[in-house]
């Protein structure tokens, strides 16, 4: 179906940090799938797991034990607040899993009129109908109708709007710590802290979308991390697999208390395959240093990018974001800049507020942040 606005380019094959068209022209690749490959194209590791795993068991579905689930499953309860974890395919599915989770949890307490989720402007937390029924983005929704109730939209960032907009009906509050298709729009330490307050006053869950923002992305494992504070539910997915299509919903003992046996499920969640790529990924993610890395390239990014800001402020308007998350604000359309930067051979994901994001593997080094830098200054001369 054309539903994508495609680039006209083929790639052939992807080594680390670079991308190779089948016109022999190469890239370097600051988009990573959509923040997904983290450790790079053909990272040999990865390779290798899938292999190794692939010549063995592809496929048996969850009316079986699978072995590489419940070891991934152990690491990601060890390493966050979680007790329990749904795998999924996809961001969009683990997003689903927590929304059932939650009322669920309310539904077994006795509270079953509990069941709307309070959700935020700008935010994207996939494209199924419930997904796009809670971002209410007109150009998500457009054609969709009607919408699925349960979902009260408030302002990012305004504590005061959303104690206003809690009732005896709210179940919890969902977003993302750090937007990302809405334009690398951050929640601050005390917006997030307050987020948690209110949940624990209320009896609410406190869902966060770490599809984009997890696994490394900012510098720590999960973003909420900055802020000190834990929730109940997270979805997770993009970078857990490196590229292979892997999800994650993780939720406390007390949160998925509701979600028994036969309550939810998914064929191919948490197969073999991606769950063998997902420890492989794991490894390295929590490898001693990996994150210390990430911090200090993408603390070196941002201090450059403020730079090309600086020096061409007609074109770049602003730096945000955290870690290697982060985004222009850019004074041309967004689109044509993600245009011009492609053709001077960098990759870059466009997001809402007219932000250019540049979301590079985690493994990039400071030669592929000078590199990325370069293109830009070039390119920022050139839309003058």
């Amino acid at each position: 179906m054309p539903t994508y606005a495609r680039a006209d380019i083929v790639f052939e094959r992807g080594e680390g940090p670079y991308l190779y068209a089948t016109d022999g022209r190469r890239f370097l690749d600051f988009a990573a799938g959509v923040a997904v490959n983290v450790l790079g194209h053909a990272n040999p590791y990865l390779v290798e797991a899938l292999t190794a795993q692939a010549h063995k068991l592809w496929h048996t579905s969850n009316l079986f034990r699978v072995a590489g689930q419940e070891s991934l499953a152990k690491r990601l309860t060890a390493a966050t607040f979680a007790d329990t974890v749904f795998f999924t395919n996809s961001g969009a599915e683990a997003w689903e899993c927590g929304a059932k989770l939650i009322r669920k949890y309310h539904y077994e307490k006795g509270d079953k009129a509990r069941t709307r989720i309070i959700t935020f402007e700008q935010a994207f937390h996939g494209r199924t109908l419930a997904a796009v029924s809670a971002a209410q983005q007109e150009k998500l929704i457009k054609g969709f109708g009607p919408l699925l109730d349960g979902f009260d939209l408030v302002p990012f960032g305004d504590l005061e709007a959303v104690r206003a907009a809690i009732t005896d009906r709210t179940a919890a509050i969902c977003l993302e710590p750090i937007q990302g298709e809405g334009g690398i729009r951050a929640g601050s330490v005390e917006f997030l802290r307050g987020l948690r307050d209110l949940c624990d006053q209320h009896g609410m869950l406190l869902f966060l979308d770490e599809i984009q923002c997890g696994m490394g992305r900012t510098g720590k494992l999960f973003a909420h991390e900055w802020a000190g504070i834990t929730p109940d539910v997270m979805a997770v997915a993009k970078g857990i697999g490196g590229g292979f299509p892997l999800g994650a919903c993780l939720a406390t003992e007390k949160a998925a208390s509701g979600m028994t046996a036969g309550t939810h499920g998914s064929t191919y969640g948490g197969n073999p395959l991606a769950t063998a790529v997902g420890n492989a990924v794991l490894d390295k993610v929590l490898e001693p240093g990996f994150l210390d890395h990430v911090q200090r390239i993408g603390g070196l990014l941002q201090d450059r990018l403020a730079g090309l800001v600086a020096e061409n402020p007609s074109v770049f308007k602003g730096v945000r974001g955290k870690g290697l998350m982060l985004g222009l604000a850019c004074g041309p359309a967004v689109g044509d800049v993600v245009v011009a930067l492609r053709a001077n051979g960098l990759l870059s994901v466009p997001a809402g507020d007219n932000v250019v994001r540049l979301l590079p593997p985690l493994n990039i080094g400071e030669a592929e942040v000078e590199e990325a830098v370069a293109i830009l200054a070039k390119t920022a001369k050139e839309l003058v």
